[in-house]
């Protein structure tokens, strides 16, 4: 299902979403006579999320949705109106204000597809437009872009550690607020997740909803036993039992006994939940016992605050989980709560019509951008992705293909399958409107189960893995050593 689920509704437009310094910079570029000149932005990360070997890009739809709708309403400007500066007077002209009424965003936006595998330095997007509007729009992009690649970078890293388990997302409750949780939920699944406990994210993306009972049912009735037949008899297709409210092992006989007539009546157990305990040791029990009742399709299902790192613990253990309940550690992504992407300015267009190149200089080399108009090929042979390669559009790429790492300039590697490339940014907007229609969720996801498969399981390790091949085409980093090279004489 796709569409502009985000478009902040609630709160008018959602132009106001933003910081205060791009409304402040966006007047500044007004007054300077800027707010015209055709500008483009790029939107990357600069380190890998997790100290991982990958990223998945997500956030596209809810981006695109909200940059059809930007407008700033007349509850908006009335608001700017108020806001006043340190000397009390108006911060923003009248004029500026009346200026704001008819800004769109009609530039173009190139992105990666959601579901693509990405790495640092990377452009998830390219922003081509008037300088005033591909400003005001940095905010929300990184907002949006930040936030579900995150989530759908965790919930591929746990969905590997389960194996072909299936893992649920069970976060909303601890999500942070209503869009936190949102967006989690379909990012998780687009990571990977086979379904969500969260119903209004199943209604509106067509994720599957899965779900069990709490303590506090069992706890409502005299005992463990009595809750049971009551939750058989309410929902005698749903029957997952939770069953450590009092003792793991003597709720499992008890499901067990429900079971029995459940299958008389037609119906069959699903399984039982874990929540607490040692859940290796209590899940081996929890299968013989099952087992030997003849209850070998029932499922194990586990939860108590689990991650990727938990579960590789749990099979190691070998425990008889087979579902897997994913909540707060997926949500809040408790081990890198950010990403940490950036949006910066990489070409200006000149009065004359040239491109004006720029550069964001820094003492640390992972900070220093890349200049131009951004492309990314990838590489593969086989089937298996090799190398990634960061080009300007103008330059172009030309064999044989060579790929100058960004840290060390000197060191320039040939990629071999040079002839096997695709370039992964593809158009989405063009003066504001879309080229065509946004990939489902449902393809998203496969695209990322897809791009998983075509990394080479070093990359895919959890901890200590092998550092995927991404360099700048060798004219594109001489243009990059010789911007840097002048801002040091600038500033010697």
């Amino acid at each position: 299902m796709s569409g502009s689920h985000n478009t902040p509704s609630s709160f008018g437009s959602g132009a106001l979403l933003t910081d205060l310094y791009q409304l402040t910079m966006a007047q500044g570029y007004w007054k300077s006579g800027l707010a015209d000149r055709e500008s483009v932005f790029h939107l990357f990360f600069r380190r890998l999320p997790f100290s991982g070997g990958y990223a998945i890009a997500a956030g596209l739809e809810s981006a695109v949705g909200w940059l059809e709708a930007f407008r700033f309403e007349s509850e908006d400007l009335e608001y700017l109106t108020g806001l006043t500066g340190s000397d009390a007077e108006p911060l923003f002209e009248p004029l500026f204000l009346e200026f704001l009424e008819s800004v769109r965003f009609d530039g173009d936006l190139d992105a990666l597809r959601e579901g693509t595998l990405c790495f640092p330095h990377e452009p998830l997007l390219r922003v081509r437009a008037s300088l005033l509007v591909a400003q005001l729009v940095e905010t929300y992009l990184l907002n949006q872009i930040n936030f579900q690649t995150l989530i759908a970078t965790k919930a591929a890293r746990v969905c590997r550690a389960a194996g072909e388990d299936p893992v649920l997302e069970f976060g909303l409750r601890r999500a942070q607020g209503v869009d936190g949780a949102l967006t989690a939920s379909r990012a998780a699944y687009l990571g990977g997740c086979a379904a969500t406990s969260n119903v209004l994210a199943g209604k509106r993306y067509g994720i599957p909803v899965k779900g069990t009972h709490a303590h506090s049912w069992v706890m409502v009735f005299e005992d463990e036993l009595e809750s049971f037949q009551a939750y058989a008899r309410a929902m005698p297709n749903n029957c997952v039992f939770l069953v450590d409210t009092f003792d793991t092992i003597r709720g499992v006989r008890r499901a067990i006994e429900v079971g029995r007539h459940l299958r008389e009546s037609g119906h069959e157990m699903l399984g039982v939940r874990l929540d607490s305990g040692d859940l290796a040791t209590l899940s081996i029990e929890a299968r013989r016992l099952l087992d030997e009742a003849g209850f070998e399709s029932a499922q194990i299902v586990a939860s108590n605050d689990l991650d990727e790192a938990a579960i590789e613990e749990l099979k190691e253990q070998g425990a008889r989980i087979g579902v897997w309940g994913v909540g707060t550690k997926l949500v809040t992504c408790h081990d890198q709560p950010a990403l940490g992407g950036v949006y910066k300015l990489a070409a200006l267009r000149e009065v004359e019509g040239s491109w004006r190149y720029t550069l964001k200089c820094s003492e640390d080399p992972i900070k220093v951008s890349i200049p131009g108009i951004l492309q990314v090929r990838r590489f593969c042979q086989e089937g298996r992705f090799v190398s990634d390669l960061i080009y300007d559009e103008s330059l172009g790429v030309t064999a044989p293909v060579r790929r100058v790492d960004l840290e060390d300039p000197s060191d320039s590697v040939p990629i071999e399958s040079w002839s096997e490339g695709e370039d992964l940014l593809v158009p989405v907007l063009r003066g504001g409107r879309r080229s065509g229609d946004l990939p489902s969720l449902e393809s998203s996801r496969g695209r990322a189960r897809e791009q998983m498969a075509a990394l080479s399981a070093g990359c895919r390790e959890r901890t200590g893995p092998d550092r995927y091949p991404v360099g700048i085409e060798p004219r594109l980093s001489a243009r990059r050593e010789l911007l840097i090279q002048r801002a040091r004489e600038e500033t010697a």
